[in-house]
C-alpha cells in the first residue's frame, strides 16, 4: 500500500512561510526554509523543483532571491500540493489476491475475478472522498490556522530571520556584488 510522502508534510510546512494569513505571499530561499525547520535542504530543494514544475511557486532572481507563490494561496490546495510532491499516485495498490485463493488450483473462476476487488473498491472510495476534502483546503486556510494558534510575534520573528538571512548573504557579498544586487531588488 502507498501513502502519502514526507515530502508532502515538508512542502507544505515549507510553502506556510511564504503565506501570510491575509494571502500576501513572501519570498525565501529553500536554503532558508530548510535550515528554519531544521529540514535536509537538498531534500527541500528537489521538492521545491516540483513545486515549481507545478506551476504553484516561481523563483525570484538574485541575491536576494528563492521562490515565492506562483499565485495566491488561496487558489492553492493541499490536493495541489500533494499532486505536485507525490505525483497523484493512488493510496492504495490493488495486487489482486483474490485470484491466488488456493481452493481455484491457479486458476481463477470468472466470479472470483470479474469486476472491481471489492477491497479495492472499498479503497478507491476512500481515496476519493480523502482527496476531495484535501481538495477543500488551501495554504491559505493552513496559514490562517497557524496564525489563530500562534502568538503575535511569531509571525514577526519569522519574517526578521528570514530578513537577517537575506541581509546577511548580501553582506557577505563583494561591494560591487551588493551594489549589482540592491539595484536589482
Amino acid at each position: 500500500m502507498s501513502h502519502i510522502s514526507t515530502g508532502v508534510e515538508y512542502g507544505l510546512h515549507c510553502l506556510l512561510y511564504l503565506t501570510r494569513p491575509h494571502g500576501a505571499a513572501e519570498e525565501a530561499s529553500v536554503r532558508d526554509l530548510a535550515e528554519l525547520q531544521g529540514l535536509p535542504g537538498e531534500f527541500v530543494a528537489k521538492l521545491f523543483t516540483r513545486l515549481a514544475k507545478a506551476g504553484l511557486v516561481v523563483a525570484t532572481e538574485g541575491v536576494k532571491g528563492g521562490f515565492k507563490l506562483a499565485r495566491s494561496a488561496n487558489r492553492i490546495t493541499v490536493l495541489d500540493v500533494l499532486d505536485a510532491i507525490d505525483g497523484g499516485k493512488s493510496l492504495f495498490e490493488c495486487r489482486e489476491i483474490r485470484s491466488r485463493c488456493a481452493i481455484f488450483d491457479h486458476a481463477a473462476p470468472g466470479w472470483a475475478t470479474r469486476g472491481v476487488c471489492s477491497v479495492h473498491a472499498v479503497m478507491q472510495a476512500a481515496e476519493k472522498a480523502m482527496r476531495s476534502e484535501l481538495k477543500q483546503h488551501t495554504l491559505d486556510d493552513l496559514a490562517r490556522r497557524v496564525a489563530d494558534k500562534s502568538p503575535p510575534a511569531y509571525g514577526v520573528q519569522v519574517v526578521k530571520w528570514l530578513s537577517d538571512r537575506t541581509a546577511n548573504r548580501l553582506d557577505d557579498k563583494p561591494a560591487s556584488a551588493r551594489a549589482r544586487a540592491r539595484k536589482q531588488a
